[in-house]
C-alpha cells in the first residue's frame, strides 16, 4: 500500500526522535529497529505487495484449467490462435496433432519460434524450432504478443491433455509476459540451464500477487521452501516427482509444528529416492494417486491462499539441471480452485 506524504513525514520525525534519544549503542540500535518495524507495520495491509519484497502494479487476468476433466487442449488451441504478432513457445514435448497444426498455420502468418527438448525434436522438427543439447528443457509455456503467456504442468500431448492430472494457466500480464519472453530469448539464442536472474519477478493485479521464477538461475527450490515456511494452518501438495530433501524437510518441520500437511504423489515415481517414504514414516498424510495414467501436477498450496505451480518438479534436477519455470500466486480464489483439485485427487488416492 502506498503511504500518504503525511505518514512518510511522520515516520521520519519518529525515526529522528528515536535516534536522538537513544544515541547509537548496539543495544539501542536493536531497539530502534524494533520500534521502526512496529511503527511501519501499522500501515502495511496484510495482503499488501510490500510484504512480498517489491511488486510492480500491473493489470490483467488469470484463467485456470484442470486436465483431463476440462478441455485443456481446446483452451490451449484458442490461446495460441489468439496470437496476432508473435508466438514464442518453450515446450518440452509436442505430440498433440491439433497444436502441431496450429503452430504450423500461425508460422505462415506471424513470427513463430519454438524451443523444445532434444529428445522430442523428432516430434516437431521445422525451421522455426530449436532444441537444447543436454539435461531437460522441461518448460511448458507460450508467450503471445508480449502481453500474455501460458504455463502450468501440461505438456501439449495427448496424455497430458486427456489422461494425466494437470493444470493449465493462461495469464495476461505485460510485466510477467516480458519475464517469460526474456527467458525464451535466452534459450532461443542458445543459453540453456543458466541465464540472467528475472528482473521484475513480482507483480500485483488488484489483490492478486504473482511471482515468476526460472530454474536454475532463480533458485526455485529455495523459493518453494521460503513459501512453505510461511504456512500457518495447512500445506497441500500434488507432485509427479518429489525427491528434494530440503523441501521435504520443511514439510516435516511444519508437521512437527502441528500444521496440517496432506499430499498426493504419482505412484509410479515412488522409489527409494522419493520423499514419500520419509514423509509417511514420520506421520505425514501422503497418498499414492489413483489415476491409472499419471498425476502430473507440480503443486503446493499454502494456507489455502497461495499456489505454487509450473513445470518445476521438487527435485534436485528440476532445481539445478533443467530449464524450468515456477509461478507463485497469492490469491484466495485461485487457491480455492486448486484446493478443489487437490481434494479430488486426494479422495481417489490410496494410503498404501
Amino acid at each position: 500500500m502506498l503511504c500518504t506524504h503525511n505518514r512518510v513525514f511522520s515516520f521520519f520525525i519518529f525515526f529522528s526522535f528515536v535516534v536522538l534519544i537513544l544515541g547509537g549503542s548496539v543495544w539501542y540500535k536493536e531497539e530502534i529497529t524494533s520500534k521502526i518495524n512496529e511503527f511501519t507495520s501499522s500501515f502495511i495491509e496484510p495482503d499488501s505487495p510490500s510484504q512480498v519484497d517489491f511488486a510492480i502494479q500491473d493489470s490483467g487476468s488469470i484463467e485456470v484449467y484442470f486436465c483431463p476433466q476440462e478441455d485443456c487442449e481446446g483452451e490451449l488451441l484458442n490461446f495460441i490462435d489468439s496470437a496476432q504478432q508473435s508466438l514464442h513457445c518453450a515446450m518440452y514435448e509436442i505430440d498433440l496433432e491439433s497444436v502441431q497444426q496450429k503452430l504450423l498455420e500461425k508460422s505462415t502468418q506471424i513470427d513463430v519460434e519454438v524451443v523444445t527438448d532434444d529428445a522430442y525434436l523428432d516430434q516437431f522438427n521445422y525451421s522455426f524450432v530449436k532444441a537444447d543439447k543436454s539435461g531437460l528443457m522441461h518448460n511448458k509455456f507460450c508467450v503471445i504478443d508480449g502481453n500474455k503467456f501460458s504455463t502450468g504442468s501440461m505438456n501439449p500431448t495427448d496424455n497430458c491433455a486427456h489422461k494425466n492430472n494437470n493444470n493449465l494457466l493462461l495469464i495476461e500480464s505485460k510485466v510477467l509476459a516480458q519475464n517469460y519472453e526474456n527467458e525464451f530469448q535466452e534459450m532461443w539464442n542458445g543459453t540453456f540451464k543458466k541465464g540472467a536472474k528475472v528482473k521484475n519477478p513480482t507483480i500485483a493485479m488488484g489483490n492478486t500477487i504473482i511471482t515468476s521464477l526460472f530454474c536454475p538461475e532463480d533458485n526455485c527450490a529455495e523459493a518453494v521452501k521460503e513459501e512453505l515456511k510461511k504456512a500457518q494452518t495447512s500445506i497441500y501438495f500434488m507432485t509427479f516427482s518429489f525427491t528434494h530433501d530440503g523441501i521435504g524437510n520443511i514439510l516435516l518441520l511444519k508437521h512437527l509444528d502441528n500444521i496440517t500437511i496432506k499430499g498426493v504423489m504419482e505412484v509410479k515415481q515412488i522409489d527409494k529416492d522419493s520423499e514419500f517414504g520419509r514423509l509417511t514414516k514420520n506421520g505425514v498424510n501422503v497418498r499414492k494417486d489413483g489415476n491409472k495414467y499419471n498425476l502430473h501436477h507440480k503443486v503446493f498450496i499454502v494456507d489455502e491462499k497461495t499456489v505454487i505451480t509450473g513445470s518445476f518438479n521438487p527435485t534436485q534436477n528440476g532445481d539445478k539441471k533443467n530449464d524450468e519455470n515456477l509461478v507463485i500466486i497469492r490469491d484466495k480464489e485461485i487457491a480455492r480452485e486448486f484446493v478443489e483439485e487437490f481434494w479430488r485427487t486426494y479422495n481417489v488416492g490410496t494410503a498404501t
